[in-house]
């Protein structure tokens, strides 16, 4: 198992970033490495740190302004090569397809669901560092 899993959170609002934080602790199941986060405010921190590689996990906020989660989740699935997966985060349940058409691995709804979000991101996680083993 490797030492740590990089998980970029993508979010304009400091709240939603912790949310995430505190949701996921520091491992969010037992049989995962622990979590190291990588916080981004603009699309263009996002960019960078993707062409920078080593992420594992994005978690993308869909409320962000002006570049919102699910347009970056598109651009990022045509742009970036080996994309990591993507953890959507919606305002309304409404807007799964919205999540559908930006091509996102999973989607769950804000407030942060602790249980919800913790299942989904470890659920994301085991694929991706399945795929690198």
């Amino acid at each position: 198992m490797q030492a740590t899993a990089t998980v970029l959170v993508y979010s304009d609002d400091s709240g939603t970033r912790e949310q995430v934080r505190l949701a996921a602790g520091r491992r969010p199941a037992a049989d995962l490495p622990p979590v190291e986060f990588l916080e981004c405010a603009t699309l263009p921190a996002v960019l960078k740190a993707l062409d920078e590689g080593g992420v594992d996990v994005c978690v993308l906020d869909g409320e962000t302004v002006p570049a919102g989660g699910m347009g970056v989740c598109r651009q990022i699935k045509d742009e970036i090569f080996n994309c990591p997966p993507v953890l959507l985060l919606m305002g309304r349940p409404q807007d799964a397809w919205l999540a559908t058409w930006s091509r996102a691995e999973a989607a769950v709804t804000l407030p942060v669901e602790p249980v919800e979000f913790a299942d989904s991101l470890a659920a994301l996680l085991r694929r991706r560092l399945a795929v690198q083993a």
